[in-house]
């Protein structure tokens, strides 16, 4: 049953990806700077909170969308509709991109004027009926030649914010980005929302499936996937300097030189669930349980401490031995 003209379509998925990155500046933007960059549009304000985390989020913006969905058996469905991206940056120093969209079971059969696609911002909508299972798969999967491609929509917010003049393109330190894609499929309101998989793949891939209530937004799976991938990136990230940086193998100054960006930077900004909307806040709960994302950090943090206070016990004796 296709949705009549005019008349809203109910979405049954709600799929998206997040690009983290290290924002390409030496020192971390403060509130103003940091409502300054996320402007993206004119008639909408930067949403600031300074509490309990500096975290800045952006207004959204929409793409126009005309192209195949994503199907992991081949199905040819063409989609026509809007895509919403929006930014974020937390303590001034991680910057994130979110490209997300919702899809209903079934649309017309032929276009609408563009003008009724635009009062619906976020959704796509098929032309005839949605193979869900495939078009769920597919996005997760990555988008196919000529289907419709989340992360280039999500790395050109990425890549238009990191060369904005407040920035002078320089790093910390040296991280890699990594992508989080998701779908949420939708159950009937009321229900509990639910966290179905999370994957860690291989070149900064992530993957998770959700149980989204209807009558919950799809801007609010986007702020549980942007704070999941947020902490995800933190963690991958640390534990790589960790294993560059031959701790155990070298002793002096050479320590506390490879263990400063982690300290100055990035352990304070562990707090998960912090900008998440209470009615996903519960699914943390499940990370926490497996894979422990919350007891990583602190075996890696407490590594990280108990080096450096073993250095600096060795420091005075050090000197000692050279005098």
């Amino acid at each position: 049953m296709t949705a009549a003209p005019g008349q809203p379509a109910r979405p049954v998925l709600a799929c998206g990806e997040v690009r983290t990155c290290l924002l390409p500046s030496v020192q971390a933007l403060d509130a103003r700077a940091a409502a300054q960059l996320l402007r993206l549009r004119n008639d909408e304000h930067v949403r600031v909170s300074e509490r309990p985390s500096m975290y800045a989020l952006s207004p959204e913006i929409l793409t126009g969308v005309d192209c195949r969905l994503p199907a992991s058996n081949g199905t040819k469905v063409r989609g026509v509709g809007t895509v919403a991206a929006r930014a974020v940056l937390t303590e001034g120093r991680l910057l994130q991109s979110t490209a997300y969209f919702s899809l209903p079971a079934a649309g017309p059969d032929m276009r609408r004027p563009w003008g009724q696609y635009l009062v619906r911002p976020g959704l796509v909508e098929p032309f005839g009926k949605l193979p869900q299972q495939a078009t769920a798969e597919g996005v997760l999967r990555g988008p196919g030649r000529g289907e419709l491609d989340l992360g280039m929509i999500s790395e050109g917010l990425l890549a238009q914010l990191r060369r904005h003049a407040l920035l002078d393109r320089r790093v910390p330190f040296k991280s890699s980005p990594t992508r989080l894609r998701w779908v949420a499929r939708r159950t009937p309101a009321g229900e509990r929302a639910s966290l179905a998989n999370f994957t860690v793949a291989e070149g900064g891939l992530r993957t998770m499936e959700l149980r989204l209530p209807e009558d919950v937004p799809a801007a609010a799976a986007a702020g549980l996937c942007e704070d999941l991938a947020l902490h995800d990136w933190l963690l991958t990230t640390v534990q790589h300097m960790l294993d560059n940086s031959r701790i155990g193998a070298i002793d002096g100054p050479s320590v506390v030189e490879a263990l400063h960006p982690v300290v100055v930077h990035l352990l304070h900004l562990w707090m998960p669930r912090a900008h998440v909307d209470p009615a996903l806040a519960h699914l943390w709960d499940v990370l926490e349980a497996k894979p422990g994302f919350s007891r990583q950090w602190e075996n890696l943090s407490r590594r990280i401490r108990d080096r450096l206070a073993l250095q600096a016990v060795a420091m005075p004796q050090q000197a000692l031995s050279t005098s």
